[in-house]
This record gives structure tokens, C-alpha cells and sequence, in this order.
């Protein structure tokens, strides 16, 4: 080995001991023509001297020495002088008195100063080779590897089987939008990135594998923000002979040992267990924050025969009125309260009904038509006071809560931006969202869609209302969410290939050819005594941002696509040639080449 310690190693009981350390330059200092180096590797840093007195034909070398350059030292081991040791320094108390110096590989001036942060995302990506040497990454990077061994101990330990599922699968779109990938002896035919495993591992499950897991590379072509990447990983994991407890019990004990094992939090379980409609109710998402207030309240009994008619025609028409208020949001300005009002308008709203306490005084253009014996009841149920903002939501009730919970997420980050609020990173609300509907509407379809997907089992209770009333049927489906993210979800699965069939042909309105090209196998499969089982997928990248704080997963991820879905650092994705597009039989206009 090139180095007998890393850098981040020697402690003030190493002085004395000749070492042999490498890494790169992080700073270089010249007092008086003693040179001193910050010498880095991914363990930490160690101080160097050079010192004219001891050699000085290495002195005038470390001269030469620029940030970046790698570089082999050769030196002894020293208390740091009294006045100058750094407490907050794992090495801080030593500094290592070099005697050789070799200069394993100098570099380029970096295009950015690798100790600031700030630095453009798109200019760190472009260097991202570069990036990966600042502190920050380097301790993500070794955050993701603690938390993969601790999720691969712990699943080994109940008995978890790891396999690996194909990456060239069939297109069966029921989800994001798919990456298709041609045949080139196959011509006209297309593999497909998996989205997820999901019908593998059920597969896996009627194969009497029982319990298997898999840290599993997932692909979806859909508009990327600071938590979505095309190409992403998941924790996936499916059970056999199991109920909705088991996996609750199971991913609880999952996430405590991973905030233990890296951040040395011990977290309290079982996680709180909220209802579906109780979060459309509360929050209006079913991933909610509630580390904040900003609740939503039904007064559609108080609005039934109001002389508003905006109000009253929605109550009439079998919707609800809803309301919250965004306490202390009174300041808002009226650039605000258009990005509000196009953000309702945005999910489907007519518009958005404010109203403003100022001076003592209800400001909004609908005051005109409220009673007083409405206002006391907004007055008491809303708790209103000098300063503050409600916002109402007249609509169907999934409309109505929807809309209100995109503008209730939008105050908030008003309100934290101007001091009224604060939600606090260390508090971690993990919750399960349950009881989800297994069918809903979707206006872009004529017939019934999987809530979650269609592989998901009905509420054996519920079994009875599938034909009739399907709206009715809750799904076995659960997530779990952390401040208002949500880590992952799953599901207990439809075991019997005659309820699937039922499901894909008569529920969901599939064709019967499209069903059997699709899907055929998977109910083929679930005909040879497949088990009850169920599963779930976490976002191992998201779980990491939460778990280290970042906003965005690019900075858990080592190399990760940029907002664009382009690798800038490479040039990805890129043109090719004609002679590859002929191999796999497409033709693009205007790619030129051999």
C-alpha cells in the first residue's frame, strides 16, 4: 500500500510514529516559507508541514503544490504547539513534520472551490468526479452504503432472500410512462425498463420463495423535480402468508434500524396509522406534512342556504365547502394571492375565495355576501384573529380537499419564508396512510382506474360492493409517509387468478386481448396455488434525503441526471449513428453518419 494510515486517522497518540499518508491538497499555507498543506482522502484531513530547517529541497517542492494535486507524504508524527490545535478536527491535535514529498499527479485549476457550497447544480454536475471530493457528497456516499448493509442485515435476518429481477422486461403500461428499449433480433419489437419488479416478485412469490428482497434499479420516463430521477432505486420486498400488520411491523422495525445505525436516532414505533379520507379531510393530500397546522374545516352545513352563491350551488349540487386559515398570512400580497388562486385554478378550480382580517377588519370581495351568524361560525371553527388568511374551497369533496391541500403546502412555505412558521427537519412524523379506495375516477378515462395498481387485493369486506358499487371498495393498499414525502407503498396482493381476470376485464374495462398480452402469464401463474402475500417498495433515494436532510435526491445519488434528465457530464443522452439505428431497425430523421 501506498500510505500506512488515512488521513483522518492519527490521533494525539500516534505522535512519534513516522506514517506514510496520501491523498489530495485541500490548502496550502506559506508562513515565513514554512509551507503548510491540508492533506485530504475520504476518511478526513490531516495537517502537514514543510519546514526549510528539516529539508529544504522538499520545502521548495511543497511550493509547487496547488489545490488538487495528489500527492504521497512521508513524515513524522507531532503534537500540534500550544495555541494551535483545532478541537474541531478529528486530527487537530497532531500535525505530521514531512520529510518526503512525491507528487503523484498534479491538477488543473477546479472550476469551482470544492469547500463552499452554492455552487450552480449544473456546474457541479458537469464536474461531478469533482463533487464527489467535497465533504458533503463524501458523507452521503457513505450514509447510502451504512443504510443498504443495515437493510440487507436486517432483511437476511427475518429470513429475506435477495434476487435479482431482469432489467429488460415487456411493456405493460399502468403507470408512469415506460423506456422502451428495441430488439435487434427481434425486429419491430421492444423490451421495456421495469417502473418497479411488481409482477416478478409475485412471481418469485408463487415460486415458494416466500421472502425476497431486492435493492432494485427502477426506470420511469416522466417530468422530473428535486425527488424524481429517470432511473432511481428502491427497497422491494415481497412476503408470502402474510396480512397488512406483518408488512407495517416489519418496515417499522426496517426504518428504526437505519436512523440508528446512521444517525444514531432511535425512533419511536409503531408509526400512527391515518385513514385515507381523514388526510383528504385534515390536509387535503394523502402524504401529509403535520408538522404544521393549517387543518382544513367542513362548513358545508353552515354555507347550505347561504345567500353566496358560489357556496350554496356547491352544497346543492352534493359538494362540500371547506376552508382553512393560514394563520398570521394576512401580509400576503396580491402577487401571492394570484399565485394562489392560479395554483386552485391549476387543479381544477373555478377560483379561490380569501378573505383577509386586517385592522379589524374582513377584507375580501365575498364579505359582502356573508351573515353574521356565518362569520361567528368561520369566527369559532377557524379560530380567527387580527392578521390572518382563510382560503375556501367550494367543490365535490375530492376536489374541494385536493385544491385546498395544493394551497395549504403553498402558505406554508409563505409563511416559513417570512419567520410565521417553522417546520423542524428533527421532527419526524412518520405515519401510514391506509384505507385507500381501490378503484377512482379518472376524467381523462371513461371507466375505473387502479388507485394504487391493479395487482392490489380489494378489503375482503368490500368484496361485496366490487360489481355494484366500486366506488365503495377499499383497496388493502398502505404508504408510508415522513413530513409530507412519501417514502414508499405497497399492498396486499390479489392471489386468485380468477379475481384478477375479473378485475383487469370487468373492473378496469381492459380488452380481453389486451389483457391476455399483457397480463396472461401473471394470471396463468396465480391459477398453480399461488399464496396470499403482499409487499412494498421504499424510495431508497428519498429515504436518503430525508435521512441526511437534503432537499433534492441528486445530492444522495453519485451520479445523477440533472432537472433535464441530461447527464452533463458525459453529454447524456446523445446522438447515434445511422448504421446503429439501422441494427435495431428504426429510422430517425435527420441523424446523419455511417
Amino acid at each position: 500500500m501506498k500510505r500506512s494510515h488515512s488521513c483522518g486517522a492519527l490521533r494525539g497518540a500516534d505522535a512519534g510514529k513516522e506514517v506514510i499518508l496520501a491523498g489530495w491538497v485541500s490548502g496550502r499555507r506559506d508562513h515565513g516559507g514554512v509551507i503548510f498543506i491540508d492533506l485530504r482522502d475520504r476518511e478526513g484531513l490531516t495537517q502537514i508541514v514543510f519546514n526549510p530547517s528539516l529539508s529544504s529541497e522538499i520545502s521548495e517542492l511543497a511550493h509547487t503544490l496547488r489545490s488538487e494535486f495528489v500527492v504521497r507524504i512521508v513524515g513524522k508524527v507531532s503534537p500540534r504547539p500550544e495555541g494551535t490545535k483545532n478541537s474541531a478536527l478529528a486530527t487537530g491535535d497532531v500535525e505530521v513534520l514531512a520529510s518526503q514529498l512525491e507528487i503523484l499527479n498534479p491538477s488543473e485549476t477546479p472550476p469551482f472551490p470544492l469547500d463552499e457550497e452554492g455552487v450552480n447544480e449544473d456546474l457541479r454536475l458537469r464536474y461531478r468526479y469533482l463533487d464527489l471530493r467535497r465533504e458533503s457528497m463524501a458523507k452521503a456516499l457513505r450514509a447510502r452504503h451504512q443504510a443498504a448493509l443495515a437493510i440487507r442485515r436486517y432483511l437476511d435476518a427475518q429470513g429475506f432472500l435477495e434476487i435479482e429481477t431482469p432489467i429488460l422486461f415487456k411493456s405493460t403500461p399502468e403507470g408512469a410512462r415506460e423506456y422502451l428499449v428495441p430488439s435487434r433480433i427481434n425486429p419491430g419489437r421492444f423490451y421495456a425498463l421495469p417502473q418497479s419488479p411488481q409482477q416478478f416478485k409475485q412471481l418469485l412469490m408463487v415460486g415458494g420463495v416466500e421472502k425476497y428482497f431486492q435493492i432494485a434499479r427502477c426506470f420511469r420516463d416522466e417530468d422530473l423535480r428535486a425527488d424524481r430521477q429517470p432511473e432511481f432505486t428502491q427497497i422491494d420486498l415481497e412476503m408470502s402468508f402474510i396480512e397488512r400488520e406483518d408488512i407495517y411491523a416489519l418496515i417499522e422495525g426496517l426504518v428504526k434500524t437505519v436512523w440508528k445505525e446512521v444517525k444514531g436516532i432511535d425512533l419511536p414505533t409503531p408509526f400512527p396509522r391515518v385513514k385515507y379520507r381523514e388526510a383528504l379531510d385534515l390536509y387535503g393530500v394523502d402524504k401529509p406534512d403535520r408538522r404544521y397546522g393549517l387543518t382544513l374545516v367542513d362548513f358545508t352545513e353552515t354555507f347550505r342556504t347561504s345567500t353566496f352563491k358560489v357556496f350554496q350551488s356547491a352544497v346543492a349540487a352534493g359538494g362540500v365547502v371547506k376552508a382553512f386559515n393560514a394563520k398570521g398570512l394576512a401580509m400576503v400580497t396580491t402577487g401571492q394571492i394570484e399565485d394562489l388562486t392560479n395554483l386552485a385554478k391549476s387543479h381544477g378550480a373555478k377560483g379561490l375565495a380569501w378573505i383577509k382580517v386586517e385592522k379589524g377588519e374582513w377584507k375580501s370581495p365575498i364579505v359582502k355576501f356573508f351573515s353574521e351568524a356565518e362569520k361567528k361560525t368561520l369566527t369559532e371553527k377557524l379560530k380567527v384573529e387580527e392578521g390572518d388568511l382563510l382560503l375556501f374551497g367550494a367543490d365535490q369533496w375530492l376536489a374541494a380537499c385536493e385544491v385546498l391541500g395544493f394551497v395549504r403546502i403553498r402558505c406554508a412555505e409563505y409563511l416559513e419564508k417570512a419567520g410565521k412558521l417553522k417546520r423542524d427537519p428533527a421532527h419526524l412524523d412518520f405515519h401510514w396512510v391506509v384505507d385507500f379506495p381501490l378503484l377512482r375516477k379518472d376524467p381523462e378515462h371513461p371507466n375505473m382506474v387502479a388507485s394504487h395498481h391493479p395487482f392490489t387485493a380489494p378489503v375482503e369486506e368490500d368484496l361485496q360492493w366490487l360489481e355494484s358499487e366500486p366506488e365503495k371498495v377499499r383497496g388493502q393498499h398502505y404508504d408510508l409517509v415522513l413530513n409530507g414525502v412519501e417514502l414508499g407503498g405497497g399492498s396486499i396482493r390479489i392471489h386468485k387468478g380468477e379475481l384478477q381476470d375479473k378485475v383487469f376485464r370487468e373492473i378496469l374495462k381492459i380488452p380481453a386481448d389486451m389483457v391476455t398480452s399483457r397480463f396472461g402469464y401473471m394470471i396463468e401463474a396465480l391459477k398453480f396455488g399461488a399464496p396470499p402475500h403482499g409487499g412494498i417498495a421504499l424510495g431508497f433515494d428519498r429515504l436518503m434525503a430525508l435521512l441526511l436532510g437534503q432537499e433534492s435526491i441528486r445530492d444522495v445519488i453519485a451520479f445523477p441526471k440533472n432537472a433535464r434528465g441530461q447527464d452533463v457530464m458525459s453529454g447524456s443522452p446523445a446522438e447515434v449513428t445511422a448504421r446503429q439505428l439501422k441494427e435495431i431497425h428504426i429510422q430517425v430523421e435527420g441523424v446523419s453518419g455511417s
